[in-house]
């Protein structure tokens, strides 16, 4: 069996005005995580990601890319905590 991991997600690049936070939440959704994605005002994007282990690093495989319209310049992963809520929401 598979571990189950949380972690906080700071995306920087332009990030912001290209459908990031939805295409986050369709491809977390996807795989099965909880969490939540949310617009930082210095331009970032925060992510948090919890599910097994294995699904939390396809998702941040997949957010080194983004959607096509996105520049990511950076991916910075810490431990947290695992989400109150069960399912994947974009947050405002």
């Amino acid at each position: 069996m598979t571990d189950r991991i949380a972690v906080r997600v700071r995306i920087a690049g332009r990030v912001q005005g290209v459908g990031f936070r939805a295409w986050t939440e369709a491809q977390a959704t996807a795989l099965g995580l909880s969490g939540w994605v949310r617009n930082e005002a210095d331009g970032a994007v925060l992510a948090l990601l919890a599910g097994p282990e294995d699904r939390v690093a396809r998702m941040l495989d997949a957010l080194q890319e983004g959607p096509a319209p996105a520049r990511v310049a950076t991916v910075e992963t810490t431990p947290d905590d695992w989400p109150a809520e069960a399912g994947f929401r974009i947050s405002r």
